[in-house]
């Protein structure tokens, strides 16, 4: 009987080990702590990720990448991007309490890995700007056909849009409540009108 394909045995390890690392963070999660979530021992952890941890870690903030690239594909072929922009913020009100406390992998590892680890830092900034540039894009498509009024620089709204998710990622944790979240998204976004 065959087993089941390694990259999909790979992409599941990973899931296991990304969850970890969103509540833990790279510093606290330990080895052992991967293990037990992964259900693997420590060879077959290190014949699959020969860089070790850090190795894991970095693929975790590839597999976000990936993700927001999925989101980017729904925003390129969308007629109304910005709404599906909205939307995505307007979405987060309604996760569960786990996830507000979670907060977001890219943004925590920013935060955790500055004087820590510049290379892993580095790569969740990457991520981060992506996504702005992103922003910064649909805005200035939406200033010039007169979808958003406002004219402030694209490129500020978009680093606004990502100083809003930056923060929101901090409020969720200290009000993981659909309501006040509801309404502290809706205040945030009326700048994009």
């Amino acid at each position: 009987m065959r087993g089941r394909p390694t990259i999909f045995k790979e992409q599941e390890l990973l899931q296991k080990a990304q969850h970890v690392f969103w509540e833990k963070g790279y510093t606290a999660t330990s080895l052992e702590d991967l293990l037990k979530a992964m259900e693997i021992g420590s060879g077959s952890f290190y014949n699959t990720f020969k860089g070790g941890k850090k190795e894991l870690f970095s693929r975790a903030i590839q597999q976000r990448r990936e993700a927001f690239a999925e989101f980017k594909a729904e925003v390129d072929t969308s007629a109304s991007p910005l709404e599906v922009i909205k939307d995505f913020y307007r979405s987060l009100a309604n996760a569960d309490r786990q996830t507000h406390l979670q907060g977001c992998l890219i943004v925590n590892t920013v935060t955790e890995m500055t004087f820590v680890d510049q290379a892993l830092e580095e790569e969740a900034v990457r991520v981060l700007k992506e996504v702005e540039q992103m922003y910064v894009d649909v805005i200035a498509k939406a200033q010039q056909d007169g979808t958003i009024k406002n004219q402030t620089s694209a490129a500020i709204l978009g680093r606004y849009l990502i100083t809003f998710w930056s923060g929101f990622n901090v409020t969720r944790r200290m009000y993981p409540d659909r309501a006040i979240l509801k309404e502290q998204i809706e205040m945030q976004l009326s700048i994009l009108s």
